[in-house]
């Protein structure tokens, strides 16, 4: 929460002034914590919830979503494919290695992806849910 108040709506008013934002998280235990969701309710002017816990499933993102969250569908594929083609000795080249990938992929890329998410969403509500390709 501290990240987000310091660093994220600080840029948000920066990128999109008075235009309607939606903020989306992944089920990451503290992302999940009930304070951590009062909190993005009361700061987003637009949050997807995940459930806090599988006993009591509040929330409107699916719990178990690569295939909608463009990190991972997309952006950890490339990071793999560049900064993992050949082994590293320890943790601080492979960090290298990925800080120098995600600086190579372009905005074009980025925005393609993105684009990408409503033909995904639409796979998801198809299948009901369930797994799509």
């Amino acid at each position: 929460m501290d990240m987000l108040n310091d660093h994220l709506f600080q840029w948000t008013e920066t990128i999109f002034g008075d235009d309607p934002w939606t903020f989306q998280q992944d089920g990451a235990p503290g992302h999940k914590a009930y304070e951590t969701q009062d909190f993005l309710r009361d700061k987003c002017p637009n949050v997807i919830s995940v459930d806090p816990h599988w006993r009591n499933p509040i929330g409107e993102w699916p719990p178990n979503s690569p295939d909608l969250d463009p990190l991972d569908y997309a952006v950890w594929s490339i990071l793999e494919q560049k900064a993992c083609a050949k082994p590293h000795s320890n943790v601080e080249p492979l960090k290298r290695a990925l800080k120098k990938a995600w600086n190579e992929i372009t905005l074009d890329t980025l925005v393609k992806i993105v684009d990408n998410f409503p033909k995904r969403l639409k796979a998801c509500v198809d299948a009901k849910g369930g797994h799509f390709e």
